[in-house]
């Protein structure tokens, strides 16, 4: 039986880890692009929301309840307290407000991406972390060090550095 190499294997893994990873990839990028417009309105859809909430709250604790950050009563008419989008009946209890939020499936992918440690979802984000890295630094045997191509490579790889380190600066 033939011994074979370290690149054999490490261009076998790259290869099928590659070919894994690539669901992972397309949800990271696609969520990642629609988080740079995450102060604007892209693809986002107005919809109304109607909730009972306790009588007699005054504005900080309208505000916590309906988790608004910045929160302000605009102006109070009778027992209807007028915020941001939205309407209050301190009598009743009854709130009325519009929302903007992405299509449940674009909400889930972002939820994935701005994943923390007590979400489930983390696992997720770290696997792929981990595959991704794996992915860099196998990617150092797909050539041989003495290979031209590899000697290029590094330099590109290098400039990739450079320019991922200048960027997080600006």
């Amino acid at each position: 039986m033939k011994k074979r190499s370290i690149h054999y294997y490490m261009r076998m893994l790259h290869r099928y880890v590659g070919y894994f990873v690539l669901g992972f990839t397309l949800i990271y990028s696609i969520s990642g692009i629609i988080l740079v417009y995450r102060d604007t309105d892209f693809l986002k859809r107005e919809t109304t929301v109607e909730r009972k909430l306790p009588v007699n709250l005054d504005e900080a604790a309208l505000g916590s309840e309906l988790h608004m950050r910045g929160f302000k009563i605009i102006k109070t008419e009778g027992d209807l307290h007028y915020f941001a989008n939205g309407t209050y009946n301190k009598a009743t209890g009854i709130t009325s407000y519009t929302v903007k939020a992405l299509p449940t499936i674009l909400s889930k992918m972002n939820s994935v991406h701005k994943s923390v440690s007590q979400n489930p979802s983390h696992l997720f984000a770290t696997v792929f972390g981990i595959l991704l890295l794996f992915l860099a630094v196998s990617s150092l045997w797909m050539f041989k060090p003495q290979a031209k191509s590899f000697k290029k490579g590094m330099i590109v790889a290098g400039s990739g550095v450079v320019i991922a380190v200048v960027l997080l600066f600006i």
